[in-house]
Formats: C-alpha cells, sequence, structure tokens
C-alpha cells in the first residue's frame, strides 16, 4: 500500500488536467496550467536535492504572495522535506528567532526583504540564502526532474507554521501529508468545491489561512487559484469580480471595507457564490447586509494551524437561519465539547472545543510540553470555548484565556462583544478585564463607531441590559476611532491593555 502524500494532490491534477488554468499570480502577472506548476515543482526538488536538501530539513520562504509558495509547497512535499514560510511583517529581531529555532538549510527571499535576508544569512552560518529573483532560483526551474529517492509517509512533517501566542515566543506547528491531503478533500466534501470554482488567496501565504483555506482543495478538485501580493480594498474586489471569483475567504474587517468601498457597487459579482469569513467572529449585521445588497451568502468559518484551517462547514440556508454558528464538522473530521475533566457536556452548555480526525497535526516543533498539553488521546484542545445546539451545530462562545472572572462568574468576551456589536452605532468592539476592588475583575468594552455614529454609553449599557446577566454587562464604555488588528484580522487586545492602562494613568 502506498502513504498518503500531499505532493499527489498536484500530482494528480498535471496527469488529470494539464491544460487546464490552476493559477494565476499577480506578482510574476503570469497563468501557469496545471501540467507547468507540476513541472516546476519537481525542478525546484531536483534544485534543492541538489543543494543536498533532504528528508527532514527545513526550507524557508521569505516572500510575498507568489508562485514560489507553490513551487517549494510541493517540492519540499516531494523531497519529504519541511516548508517554513517566514512572516514578512517581522522585525529582524522577530526573524532570527524563527531562524534559529526552526534552522532551516535554505531560505529563499524575494528582493523586497533582500537587507533581511543578507542579515539572516549572516547571523546564520550554516543557512544559504538564495534570491528568488536570482539565477539560482532561476537555474532551479530549469533543472531537470528527477525520481524520488526517499519514501515519504502520510505522518512525516511537511510544513511548519508559527502561531502567535499573547504570552511568550512563537510555537511551530507541525503540519504532517495527512492534515493538508484531509483538509483538501474534505474542505471539498463539505463546501461543495469544484472545478467551476475560483478562489483568491488575499491574505499572507506565511499564515495557514494563505496557504491552505482554498489553495489544496483548488488543486484537488481542478479549480483556480488567483494570488494578489497586498491588498488593496478596491482593487481586490475589482479582481474578484475580474476573475469571476466563486468562493472567497475573508476576515470581518475586510468584508467591511469592501461593503463601505466607494464606486464598487457596479461591480459584476454574481458569480461570488459565497465567502468565508475567518479570523474573527462576524459581526450579524455585516452577514445581513451583504445578502440584502448583493444577495451573497456569508458563511462563518472556524479553523487553525494546527487542525487545519477548514474544520466546519454550513449550509448556505444555513448560514443565514443561524447566524453565530460555525456550522457542524467537516468531512472526515470529529468535534466534541467537554468539560475541564474531559467529560462531554450536554447540549447548550458552554465547554472547551476538542477536534479529531486525520487532520490534526504533530504537535509543536522541539516542544514535547505544548504538544502533551494541547494534543490528549487524539483530541487537539483548541482553547475555544464553544457549544452545540441540538441539530448539532457549534457555536463558538469565545477563549479559554480570553474570559473574565467578575464576583466568581465566569464572563466571555466573546458572548459580550456579540451582542455590543448588535447595537446600531457599533462597528466593532472588544472587552477587556479591569481589576475591581469589589468583584476582583470586571469588563471594559472598547468601541469603534460605525461611520457618522455617536456612541451613547447610556442607550449602550441598556442594550446589553436588554440580552446579557447583570454580572456580563460592561463597566465601562471606551470609544476608539479604530482598533488595533492583527495581521490576520484580530483584535490585539494586549495593545489595547497597554492604551486602556495609559488612559487610566
Amino acid at each position: 500500500m502506498h502513504a498518503l502524500h500531499a505532493g499527489w494532490l498536484l500530482e494528480a491534477r498535471a496527469r488529470l488536467t494539464p491544460d487546464r488554468e490552476g493559477l494565476y499570480d499577480l506578482a510574476t502577472e503570469r497563468r501557469y496550467d496545471y501540467r507547468t506548476l507540476h513541472a516546476r515543482a519537481r525542478s525546484v526538488a531536483a534544485g534543492l536535492r541538489a543543494r543536498g536538501v533532504s528528508k527532514g530539513d527545513r526550507v524557508a520562504l521569505l516572500a510575498k504572495n507568489h508562485v514560489a509558495y507553490v513551487d517549494l509547497l510541493f517540492a519540499c512535499a516531494e523531497l519529504g522535506a519541511i516548508f517554513a514560510p517566514l512572516n514578512w511583517r517581522l522585525t529582524l529581531e522577530e526573524l532570527r528567532y524563527a531562524i534559529d529555532d526552526s534552522e532551516p538549510g535554505v531560505l529563499v527571499v524575494a528582493d523586497a526583504f533582500a537587507d533581511n535576508g543578507a542579515e539572516l544569512g549572516a547571523h546564520a552560518s550554516d543557512l544559504e540564502v538564495v534570491a528568488l529573483d536570482g539565477p539560482d532560483y532561476a537555474a532551479w526551474l530549469e533543472t531537470p526532474a528527477t525520481a524520488a529517492s526517499t519514501p515519504v509517509d502520510a505522518d512525516d512533517p511537511l510544513c511548519l507554521l508559527y502561531t502567535s501566542g499573547t504570552t511568550g515566543k512563537p510555537k511551530g506547528a507541525l503540519i504532517p501529508h495527512r492534515q493538508v491531503v484531509w483538509n483538501a478533500i474534505g474542505t471539498a466534501a463539505s463546501w461543495g468545491l469544484g472545478s467551476a470554482d475560483v478562489a483568491p488567496v488575499l491574505t499572507p501565504m506565511f499564515h495557514a489561512g494563505g496557504l491552505f483555506v482554498f489553495l489544496p482543495a483548488m488543486v484537488h478538485v481542478g479549480g483556480r487559484t488567483v494570488l494578489a501580493p497586498d491588498f488593496d480594498p478596491v482593487g481586490s474586489l475589482q479582481l474578484i469580480a475580474a476573475e469571476g471569483c466563486t468562493a472567497v475567504l475573508a476576515v470581518p474587517a475586510i468584508l467591511q471595507m469592501w461593503l463601505d468601498a466607494e464606486g464598487t457597487g457596479a461591480l459584476d459579482l454574481s458569480r461570488l457564490r459565497f465567502f468565508i469569513s475567518g479570523g474573527a467572529p462576524c459581526p450579524p449585521t455585516l452577514i445581513e447586509a451583504w445578502n440584502e445588497r448583493h444577495e451573497i451568502v456569508v458563511r462563518q468559518g472556524y479553523g487553525m494551524t494546527e487542525v487545519g484551517v477548514n474544520c466546519f462547514s454550513m449550509t448556505d440556508t444555513d448560514a443565514l437561519a443561524k447566524v453565530g454558528s460555525v456550522g457542524r464538522p467537516i468531512a472526515h473530521g470529529r468535534a466534541r465539547v467537554v468539560n475541564e475533566h474531559g467529560e462531554l457536556v450536554p447540549d447548550g452548555e458552554a465547554g472547551e472545543l476538542v477536534l479529531g480526525g486525520p487532520h490534526v497535526c504533530l504537535g509543536y516543533w522541539r516542544r514535547p510540553d505544548a504538544t502533551a498539553e494541547a494534543i490528549r488521546e487524539g483530541w487537539f484542545h483548541t482553547g475555544d470555548m464553544a457549544a452545540r445546539d441540538a441539530d448539532g451545530d457549534f457555536r463558538i462562545v469565545g477563549r479559554y484565556k480570553d474570559m473574565i472572572i467578575s464576583g466568581g462568574e465566569n464572563v466571555y468576551a466573546a458572548e459580550v462583544e456579540t451582542v455590543v456589536r448588535e447595537h446600531a452605532t457599533v462597528a466593532d468592539a472588544a472587552l477587556i478585564g479591569r481589576p475591581d476592588p469589589k468583584w476582583g475583575e470586571v469588563g471594559w468594552i472598547i468601541i469603534k463607531p460605525e461611520v457618522g455614529s455617536t456612541v451613547d454609553a447610556a442607550a449602550l449599557v441598556d442594550h446589553c441590559r436588554a440580552r446579557l446577566a447583570k454580572y456580563k454587562i460592561p463597566k465601562r464604555v471606551l470609544v476608539r476611532d479604530d482598533l488595533p488588528y492583527s495581521a490576520y484580522g484580530k483584535v490585539d487586545k494586549n495593545a489595547l491593555r497597554l492604551w486602556v492602562d495609559a488612559l487610566v494613568d
């Protein structure tokens, strides 16, 4: 029996539909059919092999979205090497940490980051730096493909992706071949993707979302992927219309930008079947607005680097009827809600979401303690609070760590934020905990107002009083023109806490 191998996704597609366009890359302004994509990956694999890269070795990339991500992902799949894309938004010091931790033998660097590449090459004596736009990489693309000499297994690692934490240094999640393959199969089967689908990649591919939400699934079904190196609110929506994109991943902040952008109302979005909203909870008003104005469904997605970016699925009907739900576990995946003892909780009650199946990662790179804590008896403990309803649909309540204990009662930030976002004057909101002499801790809510709106704190508290228990109601309302966001659309609460500390002092 042959072992499961992520490289087979591209190999099979090149065999089945070699002349079909598989990728449009705006960085190179070229369109690539599947025959060419497969040939590039095999040649790059041969070039890496000639440089001494073998099974288990790390190959890093520092570049904005580019066809090289496809080259190196599938080249590493053939070699049994580990692809380690680096976050180009990091400081040089942060990049040094990633290099020291992952110890790649080769780092491919785009011209835009050549200075950092040179610094990293000088920092790590065993690191070979290769210019993406230089003659060495071009030579790899001309290297005759050679037969793979090392067997690759389903449980062999394929990617090393660093996950940002609220404290401490980032951890490298080890993504095996089986996760990539089964997530592609499960996504296609559960989301109803086929060869006619076109999906853009607008988020950075150093994140699991940019790299894995659509690309492997599109390769699996023979659809088409559109890569954009930079994000522009108007230009990206024009690109979606021009390329006839049918399924689009976007964080709520981007969905709001598109809705507010001037001059986009006349764009033809008739081929767009649905949005997948990820990265943060999508406000119900935003979901409803897209459906009312453009008759486009917004499905709330859920995923994590460690367990695959697409863990749940919902129908278009449920996306509208069950706003706030992420749906049911994706095909070939499993989900449970448990208490602190690992016991199932009744439907309707909140507990920790744990996920199982062939899409669970191997653990964390050189972190056996963190691996043992996260993966127990085959189940990955997400750290997210969730509840399942009687129909089997799941709703994300919040983070275990994003919880306030006020007077002995647990207050989950996501629950309060969801209620606050329903108010007409609120564009976005974030709840943080503040010390309190009476209750130990209370919640303060920071509001980003809707354009042209003024937030009335008393009216907002009245709005919450009708929907939340007394101990959950924010004790103070603060207003900012904008909220700080991470690269993937999540509110940076550490930055907000520092802002509040300075405000109070």
